[in-house]
């Protein structure tokens, strides 16, 4: 069974303890790790891994140890409880051998979490779980957060009290920062409010955001959103030296272009509060315009899918090569 969206936030939330199997993947490692931590917990409880009702299991252990899957969900543990075995990194070879596991479980086993990279419709290790009767696959893509999921991440730091504009202003940063980030600053959050009785407000969450969200990545989208074509190639080669990849910096355009297309065709209205970016992205939406952003996102999704195959082309001259192309879109 597939799961999308808002019942994929529920479910990971709170996992259902009768299920063989969950497959949790995506591009995005980060947001992988933060949901599957997410899931475990809601599966095994705070004190599980202290209780030894969790085993780990690199993929790379299990190809030397077939039989170390098997094992694990059906032993029996010392604690009350339920169990999870987690297998880590799996890819498409490892389908028909986790195939055999899940066609084996019984209620009392362990549940088997499985965390991925990106996959593909074709891949065998997500047909797999789409078509288990008892088992879920969730992918997880490079979309900000929801609603849902920054209510849940604030209600999990204790942060219940809020203001509009600060639950704005937080919106507007989980659209800016890699998922790690963003949970790192509702913690600061969590610990900056502890013990005052006040909503948070807008000032609070200026106050904890981080000084400069990826400063040097926005730096050159911003100069491409704006048409500064010389400063492109000099913007691109301190980053590369700065150890940043050009994954990382198709990944951030694709994002600042997919929000100027969504305020070019008034699917995202102003917002009061906190949102440092908000005026200038208006005014580079608005020079922009629906169709020629439209040409921008399709450029982008060719490079990243350039840029993930076997191409022996260096990846950063590419994505250099696009964001100059998307100046002259402009």
């Amino acid at each position: 069974m597939i799961l999308r969206g808002a019942e994929a936030v529920r479910y990971l939330a709170k996992p259902d303890p009768a299920r063989a199997g969950l497959l949790v993947f995506g591009q995005d490692a980060m947001r992988v790790a933060l949901k599957r931590q997410e899931a475990i917990l809601g599966l095994i409880g705070a004190e599980g891994a202290a209780e030894m009702r969790l085993t780990r299991i690199p993929a790379s252990e299990l190809r030397r140890d077939p039989a170390a899957l098997m094992d694990a969900m059906t032993a029996k543990g010392f604690f009350d409880g339920p169990r999870a075995v987690l297998l880590e990194e799996a890819t498409d070879g490892l389908a028909d051998l986790i195939g055999k596991v899940l066609r084996e479980w019984r209620p009392g086993d362990a549940q088997v979490v499985v965390t991925a990279g990106g996959l593909t419709g074709r891949s065998a290790l997500k047909k797999l779980f789409e078509a288990h009767p008892n088992a879920v696959c969730i992918g997880l893509y490079d979309d900000p957060p929801t609603r849902e999921e920054i209510d849940t991440m604030l209600r999990q730091a204790g942060l219940g009290r809020i203001d509009p504009a600060a639950m704005a202003g937080l919106a507007a940063l989980a659209r800016d920062l890699d998922p790690g980030d963003f949970r790192q600053t509702v913690e600061k959050l969590a610990l900056y409010k502890l013990g005052d009785p006040a909503p948070l407000s807008s000032a609070d969450v200026a106050e904890m955001a981080p000084a400069s969200i990826e400063a040097g990545v926005d730096e050159v989208i911003h100069a491409v959103a704006e048409g500064r074509r010389a400063e492109v190639s000099p913007l691109v080669r301190r980053l590369e030296a700065q150890g940043v990849t050009a994954v990382a910096l198709c990944i951030g355009a694709m994002r600042h272009f997919r929000s100027l297309h969504r305020i070019a065709a008034g699917a995202e209205p102003g917002r009061g509060g906190f949102n440092p970016r908000q005026e200038r992205m208006q005014r580079q939406a608005r020079q922009w315009g629906v169709s020629r952003l439209e040409e921008a996102l399709t450029l982008l999704v060719e490079t990243d899918l350039t840029l993930r195959s076997a191409s022996r082309a260096p990846a950063m001259a590419v994505m250099e090569r696009a964001l100059i192309r998307l100046c002259t879109v402009r």
